[in-house]
This record gives C-alpha cells, sequence and structure tokens, in this order.
C-alpha cells in the first residue's frame, strides 16, 4: 500500500478515524537519519497491507508535530483506533519499525 501524505487537514480521517494501525513517520528532507528511515518506512508500507503508513513534513505541517511533543526527528508514532499508542524518536532497522507495530 502506498505511503500517504499527512496534513492537518486529512489527519482526523486517515489516522484519528482509520480502522486500521497507523503508523506515522515525523520527517523532514534535511534530515540524514530521516533519509535513512524513510525507504524502511516504504518498505512496511509495501508489506503490511493491514496497516496504514503516513508521512508528516515537520516543516511543512508544524502544527501537527507540535500536538504530539515532536522536538527531534524522526519520529515515529503508532495509532491504534485513534489512539497514540507507541512511538519513538531516531533512525531504526526495519525490525524495530515492525516491532512498534505489534
Amino acid at each position: 500500500m502506498a505511503v500517504t501524505t499527512i496534513t492537518k487537514e486529512n489527519f482526523n480521517t486517515e489516522v484519528l478515524q482509520n480502522d486500521k494501525t497507523v503508523l506515522l513517520d515525523f520527517w523532514a528532507s534535511w534530515c540524514g537519519p530521516c533519509r535513512m528511515l524513510s525507504p524502511i518506512v516504504d518498505e512496511v508500507a509495501e508489506e503490511r497491507t493491514d496497516i496504514k503508513v503516513g508521512k508528516v513534513n515537520v516543516d511543512e505541517q508544524p502544527d501537527l508535530a507540535a500536538e504530539f511533543g515532536v522536538m527531534s526527528i524522526p519520529t515515529l508514532l503508532v495509532f491504534k483506533n485513534g489512539k497514540l499508542v507507541n512511538q519513538t524518536v531516531g533512525a531504526r532497522p526495519k525490525s524495530g519499525v515492525l516491532a512498534l507495530l505489534d
């Protein structure tokens, strides 16, 4: 499944009202660790059709970053049934990303 760009405008529909588990990647184009993590997140999106994967560009969506207290990037957030259930900061191997979802 493709990665969805998450904005303040589509956040409620794509994340909070989604019946799937949602993995959100907070990132920025200038962030080296974000660029390392991005292909891993894309891979998870392709392999795990049971979840929704979204990316939030913190430069374009500072309000969303602030709402979830994102101070460092990359930050991964996991939502289930509209509730934040897991989060981590920093680049991780694929196994670490998958572990967040379980």
